[in-house]
């Protein structure tokens, strides 16, 4: 069996007002976290303010379904001059479920800023990593 990768940056439960028209979770409420995981995970990084530029990629694997505890894992992959970029990966428990399940994945960057809006670079030496 396969396990996440990266660290456990949000853990939430799928409740009914989340879903779609159909009963699933909304794709966007799960793009949401993700991407609030990816910048928990860039500020703490860039000690400083980091804001989202791109979403480079985003799969959805699986539904996710009502009740289900909604897992964000944050795991850094490139460091830039300013820029981090994490790899997202959602898994899902069900309650009565015996393992988790990996439902998406997407490749967030962050840029960090400084207390102006401008860009600053991020410190790349290995103390600075998880």
């Amino acid at each position: 069996m396969s396990k996440p990768k990266g660290v456990l940056a949000i853990q939430i439960l799928a409740m009914p007002a989340d879903t779609n028209a159909h009963g699933d979770i909304f794709g966007g409420w799960l793009v949401s976290h993700m991407d609030m995981a990816a910048g928990i995970e860039a500020r703490r990084r860039a000690r400083s303010r980091a804001v989202t530029v791109a979403i480079e990629s985003l799969v959805f694997i699986k539904p996710v379904y009502i009740g289900d505890t909604v897992c964000c894992y944050a795991d850094l992959v490139k460091v830039g001059r300013t820029s981090m970029q994490f790899k997202i990966e959602v898994w899902t428990l069900a309650l009565l479920a015996s393992e988790p399940k990996k439902v998406a994945e997407g490749l967030f960057t962050f840029v960090a800023i400084d207390e102006h809006g401008r860009p600053h670079p991020v410190e790349r030496g290995p103390t600075m990593d998880k």
